[in-house]
């Protein structure tokens, strides 16, 4: 996949975040605001019947080894299906995650998860009632777990769950706009904490 080259800095993060794919706009906004606009007909997915991959929408990652946790809240200007923003573990092209904050055909803003390992395994989760939602992706020594929350300080698990072997991997923020002509999601509140989740079913 092509890759726009410029490194971004987060004041919040550690280090540097790098892109896969291309926003069609992106910009920081202090203190903590990060702005990606997707263009058409963007995702990530390998559809579990056909096969078909999806896997340009467009990602800002960051490299990762150790238990950590990655928040922010997340603002969709949902206007087509599917449209969605999100947080993202990335390992390869063929083994990935997504926490989306996405459009239902039924058109509610939506709690989705995606696991893969060479094919998606897709669950939405509920319905809210708003278009930002607290997103949180925790990286454990051998998992991970994603977790909601409509206030920031209460969470719900959303999914438990392990992707590769390997203790590296990437994680960030992505936008995505399968059937739609674009979408605009704004990450604000973003939040590192280097250290593991202490419960994973409490979220706490």
């Amino acid at each position: 996949m092509p890759t726009h080259s410029e490194l971004v800095n987060i004041a919040a993060l550690p280090r540097p975040l790098r892109w896969y794919g291309n926003p069609q706009h992106w910009e920081i906004t202090p203190p903590d605001s990060l702005v990606i606009t997707a263009a058409e007909q963007t995702d990530w997915f390998i559809d579990p019947d056909t096969g078909k991959v999806v896997d340009n929408a467009p990602a800002l990652l960051m490299g990762i080894q150790e238990p950590c946790m990655l928040m922010a809240l997340v603002e969709v200007n949902h206007t087509a299906t599917f449209d969605a923003g999100v947080l993202a573990v990335y390992h390869s092209d063929r083994i990935w995650a997504k926490l989306c904050l996405e459009l239902s055909p039924q058109g509610q803003p939506t709690i989705v998860s995606v696991a893969t390992r060479g094919t998606s395994d897709d669950c939405n989760s509920f319905p809210i009632a708003t278009h930002s939602a607290y997103l949180r992706l925790a990286k454990l020594e051998r998992a991970y777990a994603f977790h909601y929350s409509a206030d920031g300080t209460y969470w719900h698990l959303i999914r438990y769950f392990a992707l590769a072997e390997s203790p590296a991997a990437e994680i960030g923020f992505l936008v995505q706009s399968p059937t739609g002509n674009g979408c605009t999601a704004r990450f604000r509140k973003i939040t590192f904490q280097p250290r593991p989740l202490i419960d994973i079913r409490s979220g706490e």
